[in-house]
């Protein structure tokens, strides 16, 4: 209700504090005839606060609100307790005050009349202005379990399949066709901020005809795949043999004896090396059991000119027949050959790399290799399968020619981000990637990208009902992933200072079914105890738990970038077949041509791709929302014990430093972790310290030079048959190669200064922690 006031020369002269009978009895007359008018007002009842602010209901952004609430008064006084406290107020109706001599009852009975009223207006008044007043937003707890299951019961099989199927039917021609496919679908799906990111970068790219492998003492010529040569049109553009090739190999002709090295370790090369001369003759390789580039450079250091690669049948599942198939590697160790370790822009000075290696490199099929090492077809004897080894007495003389040809081409990303409403400047990567090369590969591009485009299919629909993560979450699609992840390398690079200070973990989706016998999740150490945890969720709510184990080993695509040059922990988790031997690491490296039915066959529901995107974005959910990162310091103070465990080195520095790790962990996992998390004890500021301190843990752990293949970060092991850091265990092969042991010191000297370093990191933390706290008090 408004009070209305009028001018000074309106004011009652002569007012004085106390009234005579008649005086009270003509003001309280007054009063009443005054209530008649203002009852008789046009708009009384659409009453408001002068200087009042209208608000519309709906979410406020600031839960701080400059109104005081409007209470109704707790007096039957009221309005007439204003008149008292205000005395410029008077009546828009000022008349002769009417005598009267009636009792003093009635007197009484109406001023008791019009307080009545009053007080009943006040409590009418105080009812439809708290009403009209909006009430704060309730706040909403981002981290509420409910919420994360309302998103992942939206990801649905069917959905995944159709978005799948889509993106198959589409006839693309180069990487930017279906990076714009995949661009319009995540934002048909409600991802609104969308971009494509293009770099102009070096390929190698096949020949405009096959490689060929001749054998000099029958003049013979043979395809990768094992056919023999032939000057039909149609097979000579065959993509199958035209793509059976290793990109960035050195171009040219050789032609050598052949030396079968088995997989390369150190111990064939002692072996062979005790036997004949290796210098620029040609290695007959297999795939597998440990980095292909790692034992090219092996192989490069002792003198070999040319390298034939292929893929022993007893490392691969029963279930697979590749026999007659060749296939594609890559050279490269990532990113465009020509800007190394700077982003390939407009106006970025390019070196001239053709070829990453001084060895002729070329894939051959299972077939190829037997007519070279004089075997029959079939190597299978009373269901035991024998592994391939050249005879002793057999001897070969090969001619290798290679012609792929390094030309610049356009490769596209596809990046979409979904900012955080708490820490806009954090960001969770969820990466995919999309491909050009035909079949190669299988249709695991397309796998991915389903599963990720479900993901923001989910999200999208919490999004639009006011939801959003406290984190940014940011999707990518890479392109030129089979060149060596060439776009996440030219993207990282491009926004390398932003990264390093932004980026909090990175989740991987490459490939995510490649078998359908079991669930296969890799998890940086301080990531690991999440990826159990979802895990374990997922298992709540299936009838068959998978029950794996999460290690930290080496894994393929584009968290590369992320894990050896950044130190950000990853995650992935992808469905594989039961390894066939211990031998059957690293063979993912090669691309095989696989049909387009392959990923259907495998999954037909498409409940492995449903478990899998539930799994990625259940932890993906996690850190991009929860107050306190759910990394955890200790787990990577025991990782680090653990592969000092058995070490035949036996330095007793590496172990103390160890020891001080963990001990440093145990205190800062105790004295500010369990803190943090509780909300009872959650300071803001205290919380961004501590995230600040969580999310670069793993940094410490990058030496500054790896092997060709191994990672820098010295945290990941090469498989789960090895416990040792990789590194180590290189420079000990190496010692024996070289009889020398400058690379195992080396070695020793990185791992050390590594886990000092990180030591150090964390009692800096405490440090911050503990003078925050002095200074308060």
């Amino acid at each position: 209700m408004a009070y209305h006031k009028v001018s000074a020369d309106q004011r009652a002269q002569g007012h004085s504090p106390y009234l005579d009978n008649d005086e009270l009895q003509a003001t309280a007359l007054e009063l009443e005839w005054d209530m008649e008018k203002e009852l008789e007002e046009p708009g009384f009842d659409h009453f408001r606060l002068d200087g009042a602010v209208q608000h519309h209901p709906g979410n406020s952004q600031s839960p701080d609100l400059d109104l005081e609430p409007i209470q109704p008064s707790s007096s039957p006084k009221g309005r007439f307790q204003r008149l008292q406290e205000d005395p410029d107020y008077i009546s828009h109706y000022t008349r002769q005050a009417p005598k009267s001599n009636r009792c003093s009852f009635f007197r009484i009975l109406k001023v008791f009349c019009t307080a009545l009223i009053l007080f009943i207006f006040g409590i009418v008044i105080g009812y439809y202005t708290r009403k009209k007043c909006p009430s704060p937003p309730a706040s909403q707890e981002p981290n509420n379990p409910r919420i994360y299951h309302e998103i992942l019961k939206e990801i649905k099989a069917e959905n995944i399949q159709q978005i799948y199927r889509d993106l198959l039917q589409f006839p693309w021609e180069d990487d930017v066709d279906i990076a714009m496919k995949i661009l319009g679908q995540w934002r048909s799906q409600g991802l609104e901020d969308v971009r494509l990111v293009n770099y102009s970068v070096l390929l190698d790219l096949p020949g405009s005809s096959s490689n060929t492998v001749t054998l000099k003492s029958s003049g013979e010529c043979f395809y990768p795949s094992g056919q023999q040569c032939s000057r039909d049109p149609k097979t000579l553009r065959s993509q199958d043999l035209l793509y059976s090739y290793a990109a960035y190999s050195a171009k040219g002709t050789l032609e050598a004896e052949l030396v079968d090295v088995q997989y390369g370790t150190v111990e064939d090369l002692i072996r062979i090396q005790a036997l004949t001369n290796m210098t620029k003759k040609i290695a007959l390789l297999k795939l597998g059991q440990s980095p292909l580039l790692y034992k090219l450079s092996l192989l490069e250091d002792v003198g070999f000119g040319g390298v034939l690669l292929y893929v022993d049948p007893c490392d691969l599942p029963k279930t697979t027949d590749l026999a007659d198939k060749a296939f594609m590697v890559s050279l490269n160790s990532g990113g465009d050959p020509s800007t190394p370790g700077y982003a390939s822009i407009d106006g970025s000075y390019r070196q001239n790399r053709p070829n990453l290696t001084t060895l002729l490199v070329q894939p051959i099929s299972v077939v190829l290799a037997r007519k070279l090492l004089s075997l029959p077809e079939d190597s299978v004897q009373k269901d035991r399968c024998i592994p391939l080894q050249m005879p002793a007495t057999v001897k070969r003389i090969i001619s290798l020619n290679i012609q792929s040809v390094t030309t610049y081409k356009t490769i596209s990303n596809v990046i979409g981000y979904l900012k955080g409403a708490v820490f806009p400047d954090r960001y969770v990567i969820i990466g995919s990637h999309h491909t050009s090369l035909n079949a190669y590969g299988g249709q695991g591009w397309a796998s991915s990208t389903a599963v990720i485009t479900a993901l923001i299919q989910a999200l999208a629909l919490k999004v639009k009902r006011g939801w959003r993560p406290d984190r940014t979450i940011v999707f990518c699609s890479w392109g030129g992933t089979a060149f060596g992840n060439v776009g996440s390398y030219e993207w990282a690079e491009d926004l390398k200072r932003v990264l390093q200070r932004n980026v909090v973990a990175y989740v991987s989706l490459h490939n995510p079914v490649r078998g359908n016998s079991t669930l296969h999740p890799v998890a940086s150490p301080s990531l690991q105890q999440l990826a159990a945890e979802s895990q374990s969720l997922n298992c709540m709510e299936k009838t068959r738990c998978p029950g794996s184990n999460v290690s930290a080993v080496q894994m393929q695509g584009d968290s590369d970038y992320f894990i050896n040059r950044l130190g950000v922990p990853a995650t992935q988790f992808s469905y594989e077949d039961i390894k066939a031997s211990e031998n059957s690491s690293f063979l993912s490296e090669a691309l095989f041509p696989v049909p387009a039915t392959r990923t259907e066959e495998l999954d037909p529901s498409f409940s492995l791709h449903e478990t899998i995107a539930k799994l990625t974005g259940q932890v993906t959910l996690k850190i991009s929302n929860e107050p306190v990162l759910p990394f955890n310091a200790l787990d990577i103070a025991l990782e680090v014990q653990n592969s000092l465990k058995g070490d035949d080195t036996g330095v007793p520095q590496l172990l103390a430093a160890a020891s001080r790790l963990r001990d440093t962990a145990e205190l800062f996992q105790s004295d500010e972790m369990r803190p943090a998390n509780d909300p009872k004890e959650r300071a803001p500021v205290r919380v961004r310290m501590l995230n600040d301190v969580l999310q670069s843990l793993e940094k410490s752990f990058l030496v500054h030079q790896a092997p060709p293949g191994l990672y820098r970060n010295i945290l990941y092991r090469l498989d789960e048959r090895t416990s040792q850091f990789s590194v180590l265990l290189e420079a000990l092969e190496h010692c024996k190669l070289h009889q020398s042991n400058e690379t195992v010191r080396a070695a020793l000297s990185e791992v050390l200064n590594s886990i000092n370093s990180a030591q150090v990191y964390f009692k800096a933390g405490l440090d911050v922690f503990e003078t925050t706290l002095a200074g308060k008090k």
